[in-house]
């Protein structure tokens, strides 16, 4: 059976895909990688099929070892990464051998690095998805991260075998700016909020605090106020509190009015906090490559500019895919 060695888990190194999609009216979040186009463009180096199984790493990469030959490519933030202790090229198609180890340097920008093994990682798929979602133990490789010792088994998903060397060009690759910033349609709830306290929203930026994971990003850098109200039947006595309602992933909590929180892949799906916006999902890539001490600021858009910056990223993925067909 052909399997990766972990001699070391990292941080937090966990299984996704794109997602599982079709059960949030259970309360089941999607899941999948944070950073879909850095996933996605990992798969399209190794030669899998878009939605084959990669690993997603956080802050501290792992130390894994190959069982058999295979292609391998590592994307998303900037860390050096070695194979037998030796320098090789991020954002590529590398080839290794059986017995070979890949490895990981700290990062020096971004937060997530994925890398994809040609054939997928090989565990089982919970319902339509490989992808871990640890608040529960569903998916990915026993419902957690990866720990010093496992063996992960790989599949054999690839559709056509890549050319070795193939690069990214670096106009294709991911930005780490100071501040990033993050296109948000506002509403459902920002009627909550104050005009002024609004506009402060969209102007300051906000610092990633420590609590910043897969559930969501809480941030720190201004203070908004609520408009009184007569409380509703139904909702807390918070004045953050609303009518429960549910989540979109990328949806932004207000609780207190002086952290706001980011919703993301592995969020509850429903509650009752008031959300001022929604993030939209093309810029949740962005914040997924963001850590904690790192600065967001929100940028009001509408539904047509959220549409074309999907429109976009789909064509931006078509280039990369293109460019490594020459």
């Amino acid at each position: 059976m052909s399997e990766l060695l972990v001699h070391r888990g990292g941080l937090h190194t966990t299984v996704q895909d794109i997602g599982r999609d079709g059960h949030y009216s259970l309360g089941i979040p999607p899941s999948g990688a944070m950073d879909q186009y850095s996933y996605r463009v990992a798969n399209m180096l190794v030669g899998n099929p878009d939605g084959a199984a990669a690993l997603e790493v956080t802050y501290v990469g792992p130390r894994i070892e190959f069982t058999d030959d295979r292609y391998v490519a590592v994307t998303g933030a900037e860390a050096a990464v070695t194979v037998n202790s030796e320098p090789v090229e991020r954002w590529s198609t590398l080839t290794v051998r059986a017995g070979d180890v890949l490895d990981f340097a700290m990062l020096t920008a971004g937060a997530r690095p994925y890398i994809a093994v040609s054939g997928g990682i090989g565990v089982d798929s919970y319902l339509g998805s490989r992808s871990t979602y640890t608040l529960t133990g569903l998916g990915g490789f026993q419902g957690r991260a990866l720990k010093n010792d496992d063996r992960l088994p790989l599949g054999d998903d690839s559709v056509a075998p890549p050319t070795v060397g193939s690069t990214v060009p670096e106009k294709l690759r991911p930005t780490f700016p100071e501040v990033a910033t993050l296109r948000t349609m506002i509403g459902l709830c920002s009627y909550r909020i104050t005009d002024e306290s609004m506009r402060e929203f969209t102007e300051v930026p906000w610092k990633v605090t420590k609590d910043a994971d897969r559930i969501g990003y809480r941030l720190r850098g201004g203070s908004l106020r609520f408009v009184d109200r007569k409380v509703p039947h139904g909702a807390g006595s918070d004045p953050a509190n609303v009518v429960d309602l549910g989540y979109p992933i990328g949806s932004i909590q207000v609780p207190g009015g002086d952290e706001p929180i980011v919703l993301l892949n592995d969020a509850v799906t429903a509650g009752g906090y008031a959300t001022v916006g929604t993030v939209v999902s093309v810029d949740r890539d962005t914040i997924a490559q963001t850590k904690s001490g790192d600065q967001v600021r929100f940028e009001p858009v509408d539904l047509d500019a959220a549409l074309a910056a999907r429109r976009d990223r789909r064509e931006r993925l078509e280039r990369t895919r293109e460019s490594l067909r020459r």
